[in-house]
């Protein structure tokens, strides 16, 4: 245990120092793996969310499950240096039908999993706060009916708060170390109910994250943004709305926190949502060749060169002051 302790310390300061090193000198240096990641298992959704990639259907590859063999290769490569891992991307991870495979597989990792809700009745919510995962998320964008439908199309507010209500009471009942959070992606039609979603978190015991909303359809802009301030990613310039942010040469996330996608393609970071930079296949490759190989290289020191020439980096928040994301 103290030997596994170590290894996980002296790779994270490995990573820690790559990453300062390429922030000072602009070029990219990779000593360690990352101690963080983001595993795909389904980029297969039940809504239709218009901000979202998948809903809106600007997610171009095809959709899919995360086949468990390649999941635990995956697993074993990662699991000496990782402290947690996050399993979802796109899509909605619940719906593979081996979801609590893998969260079987991944014992003695930190697991995270963000869900919209909606398969959490009493039986789902006991196994999973049996199942050894650490933290739940569960995406709330509305307190009442017709807020929510507003932004989650196609969900069910009621089905969502029941599910909510079960894992609490399952945490409960079962003594579950398991963390319940409860996320608000404010927009202009639900930034006044701030204040009831702060009392329903308190009242099952669940952390509220308050988040910002990433808009990606830009004639909808002024239509999901929020009059609060420092729910907005975005400001106003010439007419149009930009990022907030200064697109500093650098990113803790190529260093720190990769995704891997339902079919085994590494990319940079949960910004890629289309997987539009592919550093390398986990069915051909290990994930250290692809970790230290030449495109993950290249790629790393065009973000410390210009960050902002790459689309992805123009969405990102990293860097983004003064804005809850």
């Amino acid at each position: 245990m103290r030997l596994n302790r170590f290894i996980k310390s002296f790779n994270a300061v490995k990573t820690g120092y790559s990453y300062f090193s390429g922030r000072i000198t602009g070029h990219s240096i990779t000593s360690g793996m990352p101690v963080t990641a983001g595993i795909e298992i389904s980029n297969h959704c039940n809504l239709r969310c218009p901000e979202c990639h998948h809903g809106s259907g600007m997610i171009t590859r095809p959709a899919g499950f995360m086949k468990i063999e390649l999941f635990k290769k995956i697993i074993q490569e990662f699991r000496p240096y990782l402290y947690n891992i996050n399993l979802y991307f796109q899509g909605e991870p619940m719906l593979h039908p081996g979801f609590f495979e893998f969260l079987e597989a991944s014992h003695g990792i930190k697991v995270t999993v963000s869900t919209n809700g909606h398969f959490l009745d009493e039986n789902s919510a006991e196994k999973i706060a049996r199942s050894g995962l650490k933290i739940i998320i569960i995406s709330l964008d509305g307190m009442d009916r017709e807020t929510y439908s507003l932004y989650r199309k196609g969900g069910e507010f009621d089905k969502v708060i029941n599910g909510i209500r079960n894992v609490s009471r399952a945490i409960r009942l079962t003594g579950s170390p398991l963390k319940l959070e409860i996320q608000f992606l404010v927009n202009r039609h639900n930034e006044k109910q701030i204040p009831s979603v702060r009392r329903f978190s308190k009242e099952v015991n669940a952390r509220l994250k308050l988040k910002s909303i990433q808009i990606i359809n830009d004639e909808n802009i002024d239509y999901w943004l929020p009059n609060i301030e420092k729910y907005s990613r975005y400001r106003r310039s010439n007419g149009n709305y930009i990022i907030r942010n200064r697109f500093d040469n650098h990113c803790w996330r190529l260093y720190l926190n990769p995704v891997v996608t339902w079919d085994g393609k590494v990319v940079p970071c949960c910004f890629d949502k289309n997987a539009d930079h592919i550093m390398g296949d986990l069915n051909e490759s290990s994930f250290r060749e692809i970790w230290h190989g030449n495109m993950y290289i290249d790629f790393r020191n065009s973000v410390l060169t210009n960050r902002e020439s790459i689309g992805i980096c123009r969405v990102c928040t990293s860097g983004l002051h003064g804005v809850r994301y």
